[in-house]
């Protein structure tokens, strides 16, 4: 054992010589932030994302796309070490922007101090899987050269449905409920419903903030003045920038009311709409509560608390 010591003793020293004494570079508590955005495909994520790549450089922030082999969104369990060894150990990319299309990751299992922060976006369910539906068989005009997997196939979302395919299948609506609820097994089981209240608990409990696509331009004045570090400029960017409109599916087509009607019967339809719903109300919660509208517009309320009778009295 003493052998054994003075090995280690003298491995140490020698590195100390080697490399002289290692630094532990303390980042301030503003910078040691890390925000993950586990989007769900569909859900206007491109369009939000452009707008963090846009203003990195500006407000000195890093942005990291997670690419996953066959964008699979549950990774291994040697995985999930690696990802949250580097996302809370990784200083030199600090503070951080993640984003990818990965389900929820409880960051506490893995006994780090500091958890992440977490947003996301979600979409009406049968609006979401129109367009992905579409985006698969036409693109979109962000890639629009790029060869998709269903090209070829002219058949339209009504046409799929009647047919009963797989690709317009009701199964093919359970996704955001999964993506929320996170790596367990019973999270990816179609219909769960112990998923779908799994997934309102983390909505509530681990994200920051969860907006709708359909009122994207409020969820991204939210971020910017609860988190200006990451999102100061957002707003204006994104009424005024031009990538933050580029994605667009082609060749989209609303289907009809038949078509949508067949859909609700489903109970998954009817488990991703509630967890729709449930997102959608507490956002409208935190947003009554967050902004004020005058002639027309919205405005983020000022600071509305202070500190008083504070003792012992400094003199």
């Amino acid at each position: 054992e003493r052998a054994i010591a003075r090995h280690e003793v003298r491995e140490i020293e020698q590195r100390h010589t080697v490399d002289g004494p290692r630094q532990e570079v303390a980042l301030d508590e503003e910078d040691d932030v890390v925000i993950i955005y586990n989007r769900v495909p569909k859900t206007a994520s491109t369009s939000f994302t452009n707008i963090a790549y846009d203003l990195c450089a500006k407000n000195k922030y890093h942005v990291l796309h997670i690419n996953t082999t066959k964008n699979n969104p549950v990774m291994s369990l040697q995985d999930q070490v690696r990802f949250v060894k580097n996302v809370t150990s990784w200083k030199e990319m600090k503070p951080g922007f993640y984003h990818g299309h990965i389900s929820y990751l409880d960051f506490a299992k893995f006994g780090v101090k500091k958890k992440p922060i977490y947003i996301n976006v979600i979409r009406d369910p049968i609006e979401r899987l129109v367009s992905y539906y579409y985006f698969l068989r036409f693109g979109d005009d962000y890639r629009p050269g790029l060869r998709r997997r269903k090209q070829g196939d002219k058949k339209t979302f009504d046409e799929c449905v009647a047919a009963g395919g797989s690709d317009c299948a009701p199964e093919k609506l359970w996704l955001q409920i999964p993506f929320f609820c996170g790596h367990s097994s019973e999270c990816w089981n179609v219909g769960s419903r112990w998923a779908l209240e799994q997934a309102k608990y983390n909505l509530i409990n681990e994200y920051f903030l969860v907006g709708v696509t359909e009122e994207l331009e409020d969820f991204i004045m939210l971020l910017e003045a609860a988190l200006p570090r990451f999102f100061r400029g957002a707003t204006e960017l994104y009424r005024t920038g031009k990538k933050s409109h580029l994605r667009k599916t082609t060749e989209k087509k609303l289907p009809t009311k038949e078509t949508i009607a067949k859909l609700q019967q489903s109970e998954i339809w009817k488990m991703e709409n509630e967890f729709y719903e449930f997102a959608l109300e507490q956002f409208q919660f935190v947003r009554a509560h967050a902004v004020r509208e005058k002639d027309g517009e919205l405005y983020i309320l000022a600071q509305n608390f202070f500190y008083e009778k504070i003792y012992p009295k400094s003199n």
